[in-house]
């Protein structure tokens, strides 16, 4: 056989087997480089990132539903995008640790005793009823499978305000006129106007029939009031990421603020002079979720199970944890957590040694000691929740025009 022949046959190359993907559609709240690359070596696909901010996150999700299989961000978010159709119901018959998520998702409360809150909580907006709306009457179907989740107030500076004492701070110090032009507020309508509205309740200058459903004129007289503190200086402007908000701390520019438990751990030598808040009158709460998209069926929809599955499996709880916020099934989250860490993060303990956060560095010192204490301690203290009102259309615009009135903080 000629030399040229005997080469000319070449062996096929392998098939290439192409990867599945699943597509996440959330915010930087869960959208942790640490927990996809976790998730993709525990389940064995590719799973892709797409981290948009509140208010695009919320908009793409509802009018964008083909380009992503999972929507991850807050109970509060839900009702718009379920609204337009972009959801499936998910089946609590094919989630493993239903039966040991807590009830302050389910329920409404870590018991029957506790106030439930002010606004969205989980629990209104959790189960699909027989018609397909959104209610709390138990159901075999859910809209979105309750994850992580926590309770929020603000930042302060001890050089200025001291340490709280037995009774802890007050919402009214977010407003105080000893911070004068070292005052920022987080831009987020659904987040930012409840703040100012539990900092002005708490030092008497407004009232609200219900602070979590505001009314137009309840909205107008909030307003107005932020206007006129606009006026005399108050405010050094807003943030919209939590690096906007770290950056001001370090920089020394605010003495409040709206700020978020991961932040604290970040603040270099500022850790301990700028403090986390325990607020007399409560806090204001947010809980995180996942849905599925309405176009998931087959092995597609199978492997969005298996992703929803993992995220209560334990390990994603434990990175959420390192960076202070709380898992549904905390006891899952238990064995994946030292002994020191689940004593700091969820009974409250003094810290025993040096507590790292999900990028490895030291977020918490020996020592410290969360502030609210204990899990069931903290959440059985929110006054209210991240909430879409029945004029959250109205309050949204009003609170646009303020914050583009204040200017960016970060800059």
């Amino acid at each position: 056989m000629p030399a040229d022949a005997r080469h000319s046959h070449k062996h096929a190359a392998p098939p290439q087997v192409k990867r599945r993907v699943l597509r996440v559609r959330g915010t930087d709240v869960t959208l942790l480089e640490e927990v996809r690359k976790m998730a993709v070596a525990d389940l064995g696909f590719d799973i892709q990132h797409e981290s948009l901010d509140f208010l695009t996150c919320q908009h793409r999700a509802a009018m964008d539903p083909l380009n992503y299989d999972i929507y991850e961000q807050c109970f509060h978010n839900l009702d718009i995008v379920w609204y337009w159709g972009a959801l499936q119901p998910i089946d609590t018959r094919r989630i493993r640790q239903w039966d040991n998520i807590g009830d302050l998702a389910k329920a409404g409360g870590i018991s029957k005793y506790t106030w439930h809150g002010h606004g969205d909580a989980p629990v209104r907006k959790l189960y699909v009823q027989p018609d397909g709306t959104l209610g709390q009457q138990p159901m075999q179907m859910i809209s979105m499978l309750p994850t992580a989740h926590n309770v929020d107030s603000f930042g302060f500076d001890r050089r200025l305000f001291g340490d709280e004492g037995p009774e802890g701070s007050s919402w009214a110090w977010l407003l105080d006129r000893r911070a004068r032009g070292r005052i920022a507020l987080v831009d987020e309508p659904a987040i930012g106007i409840f703040d100012v509205a539990l900092a002005a309740e708490a030092n008497g200058d407004l009232t609200f029939q219900d602070i979590g459903n505001m009314t137009v004129d309840e909205i107008d007289s909030l307003m107005a009031l932020l206007e006129t503190l606009r006026q005399q200086g108050f405010f050094v402007g807003s943030w919209v990421s939590p690096d906007q908000a770290e950056a001001l701390v370090r920089a020394d520019r605010v003495s409040v603020q709206s700020m978020w438990s991961p932040s604290y751990g970040n603040l270099g030598a500022m850790q301990g002079v700028f403090c986390e808040s325990f607020p007399r009158e409560g806090y204001r709460a947010w809980h995180g979720g996942a849905s599925l998209a309405r176009h998931l069926s087959g092995s597609q929809l199978d492997m969005a199970y298996d992703y929803l599955n993992w995220w209560l499996a334990g390990p994603a709880g434990a990175l959420m944890a390192r960076q202070g916020h709380y898992m549904t099934n905390a006891e899952g989250v238990r064995e994946y957590l030292s002994p020191e860490e689940w004593g700091y993060w969820y009974d409250g303990d003094i810290a025993r040694c040096d507590l790292k956060g999900p990028d490895g560095r030291i977020v918490v010192r020996t020592g410290q000691r969360r502030p609210g204490g204990a899990y069931r301690e903290r959440v059985s203290r929110i006054a209210l929740w991240n909430t879409v009102m029945d004029e959250y259309n109205y309050a949204a615009r009003a609170w646009n025009r303020f914050i583009a009135s204040l200017g960016t903080a970060s800059q």
